[in-house]
C-alpha cells in the first residue's frame, strides 16, 4: 500500500493541475498554484527527488490529471522469459516504457522491443492491466497504469540499446534482480503461469 502521505500529495498535485486547467479567475490561478508547489514540497521533504525535477515532473503536465500508461512486452521461448537490464539502475525489466502520444498500445511494445531488445515482435493479446498502487512498487509521484502484452518474437538478434545494456532469456526459476519499480517478481510469475497455461483472460485491478 501506498503512504499516506504520497496519496495525499499526488492528490493535491491533480486538484492542482485541474484547477489550474479550467480556473479563469487569476486568485483561483494564484491559490491552484500555491497548493501544486505544497505538493512539491511535501515530495521533495520525503524523497530523494529534488525541488527542480519535481517542478519539471508537474509543471509539464497540464489539463485533468490522468494516470500515466507503461507498456510491457512479455516474451517466453523455450521454457524462459525474455528481460533488459535497464542502465538507470543495472537491474532487469520486461522491454517497455510510458505510452507515446499518437500511437497505439500494439505500435508502443512493437517500438519498445525493438528499441531495448533488438527484435520485432508480434503482439498477441493483453495479460494484465495493473494499477501501480495495488502492487508491491516503490513509491512514485505518479499514478501509472502498467499494461502487460504478451508478444511472439518475429527475428533480430538480442542486443541492448540506448536504454538497456543486456538483453537474456531467463527461467523463472531464476530470475535476476529485478527493477521493481517497472515489474515485480510477482507479476513476471503470474504473467508466465497464464501464458504458459493458456489462460484466455486479462487480469485487471
Amino acid at each position: 500500500m501506498e503512504e499516506k502521505w504520497l496519496t495525499w500529495a499526488k492528490e493535491i498535485q491533480a486538484l492542482a493541475q485541474s484547477g489550474l486547467a479550467y480556473s479563469k479567475n487569476v486568485y483561483d490561478i494564484e491559490r491552484y498554484e500555491q497548493l501544486r508547489d505544497l505538493s512539491k514540497e511535501i515530495m521533495a521533504s520525503y524523497t530523494n527527488v529534488s525541488m527542480e525535477k519535481l517542478d519539471n515532473l508537474f509543471t509539464n503536465e497540464v489539463g485533468y490529471q490522468t494516470p500515466k500508461v507503461d507498456i510491457r512486452g512479455f516474451i517466453v521461448e523455450n521454457g524462459q522469459i525474455l528481460l533488459v537490464q535497464e542502465k538507470i539502475d543495472e537491474k532487469w525489466a520486461l522491454p517497455g516504457g510510458w505510452a507515446d502520444v499518437g500511437l497505439s498500445p500494439k505500435e508502443i511494445v512493437i517500438k519498445e522491443c525493438m528499441e531495448e531488445a533488438n527484435i520485432e515482435v508480434n503482439p498477441k493479446r493483453v495479460l494484465a492491466i495493473y494499477d501501480y498502487l495495488k502492487h508491491e512498487h516503490p513509491p512514485s509521484p505518479y499514478h501509472v497504469y502498467k499494461v502487460f502484452i504478451h508478444c511472439e518474437r518475429i527475428s533480430g538478434d538480442l542486443k541492448g540499446g540506448l536504454e538497456t545494456h543486456q538483453v537474456q532469456f531467463f527461467s523463472p526459476e531464476e530470475l535476476p534482480e529485478l527493477s521493481v519499480e517497472r515489474n515485480t517478481k510477482k507479476q513476471i510469475l503470474q504473467l508466465w503461469e497464464d501464458v504458459t497455461n493458456d489462460h484466455s483472460f486479462t487480469r485487471f485491478d
